[in-house]
């Protein structure tokens, strides 16, 4: 018999049994320990956790338990997911557990065409899993109604944040009945996440599961390096180490594109996982890197969001996160459960106060590495020289070639949201 809380004590339909079962679950995780009794009981529920903690299920589960051989055709559960790796992340889940169920589920996000979404609404569709941007723009069009919703996710809240989602949230939230159950699970509790909680929330329970909880089956260590240096000292790690399944986190997607590259260059099988993507590649990527088709991927924080492999051996961040809370989201992709992970973090001489931060949150000094025989003093390549004027000046754009704001002082060239 395992030790912990078998899934038994849960007492769910038989047909949501089976996709327990099938997905080979025996005990429950801390969160869904503790979380899934209040949602069965119709409770509002804040649950702080980070990423690999078996949050997902936490939520999927009572969902169909309340739904089951209830199917009316009309949306009665919505997640909201920031991105679209994690809302289809969530839509296999649901198709994993419930597919004995009679319910049906759809997935709604920007980057692909509206058709096909469009079509499956119409025949009528029971649990909605969807990025805020793609359902807004459906439900002012008179596509989606959800005035017959019963149950509502806000998953990964405090991305949702961070992506400038918020707005877009409080209007789609204006548009579901105030009756309803409302389920808010956060990696952390930003001022603005702690405001929406009290306005969509009502007398909620906090589960809160233990951020050191991964931490402390994961082994971390610092590299200092010059910025120029840190790929060929990514390249001398990663000859010395196990690479079956290793994500690599960079601060931009130019970086992530280039780092990735370089890799393949270097005769790795890797991939990188960045916001110029189609929809399409992005998951085909994703795919690849789950059935360890590539023994590497290279993202940045917010395209990694969503990615959920238990067999990630080593999470390596090329760049320093920002922040201590976004360094544990992103080292909570390895050690996951019993398992145990690496961590390495390449460091500058500008990094000491996120380091600062960061041994604070792991209450430890984080051990420093030098790579043997690594040449560390290999001066910077030459910048290639600008173009001068005649008069030796440098070339400057024409005033008239600039780029103009729009009216409303912004670019007229903003990014495409999910």
């Amino acid at each position: 018999m395992p030790e912990g809380v078998t899934f038994d004590i849960f007492d769910f339909h038989p047909s949501i049994k089976i996709g327990i079962r099938r997905l080979g679950y025996e005990t429950a995780t801390p969160i869904q320990e503790q979380g899934i009794p209040h949602i069965l009981e119709g409770k509002d529920v804040m649950c702080l956790a980070q990423t690999g903690t078996g949050k997902t299920a936490a939520f999927v589960l009572p969902i169909l338990q309340h739904l089951v051989n209830k199917s009316k055709g009309k949306t009665r559960a919505l997640v909201l997911a920031p991105t679209r790796e994690l809302a289809e992340q969530t839509y296999d889940f649901f198709i994993d557990l419930g597919s004995r169920t009679n319910l049906r589920f759809i997935t709604i996000y920007g980057g692909v065409k509206p058709g096909p979404q469009i079509k499956r609404i119409d025949k009528g569709v029971d649990i909605m899993i969807a990025c805020p941007g793609r359902l807004l723009d459906f439900i002012n069009q008179g596509i989606i109604d959800l005035s017959n919703l019963e149950i509502l996710v806000l998953d990964e809240a405090d991305r949702m944040f961070d992506m400038g989602f918020l707005p877009d949230v409080r209007r789609i939230i204006k548009h579901i009945p105030k009756k309803r159950q409302t389920l808010l699970f956060s990696a952390t509790m930003p001022d603005d996440i702690r405001k929406l909680s009290h306005e969509v929330l009502r007398n909620p329970v906090t589960v809160q599961i233990d951020h050191t909880i991964p931490l402390d089956t994961v082994s971390h260590a610092l590299y200092p390096v010059p910025q120029h240096l840190k790929t060929s000292l990514l390249v001398s790690i990663l000859k010395t180490m196990d690479t079956d399944s290793v994500l690599i986190f960079t601060r931009t997607k130019h970086r992530a594109k280039r780092v990735g590259k370089q890799l393949e260059k270097a005769g790795y099988k890797a991939a990188s996982l960045q916001g110029n993507l189609s929809q399409n590649k992005r998951q085909a990527v994703l795919d690849g890197f789950r059935k360890e088709e590539f023994q590497i991927l290279v993202a940045t924080d917010i395209a990694a969001r969503g990615i959920d492999v238990s067999t990630i051996s080593h999470v390596i961040n090329y760049d320093i996160p920002d922040t201590a809370d976004a360094y544990t989201h992103r080292i909570g992709r390895t050690g996951r459960a019993t398992k145990t992970g690496d961590a390495f973090t390449f460091v500058t001489e500008d990094d000491e106060n996120v380091i600062k931060s960061i041994e604070r949150v792991l209450d430890t000094k984080v051990d420093r590495r030098v790579i043997e025989n690594f040449d560390y003093d290999k001066p910077a390549p030459p910048r290639p020289n600008k173009p001068r004027t005649s008069r030796g000046g440098y070339h400057q754009r024409s005033n008239n070639n600039r780029k103009r704001p729009s009216r409303n002082g912004r670019s007229k060239h903003r990014n495409k949201r999910d």
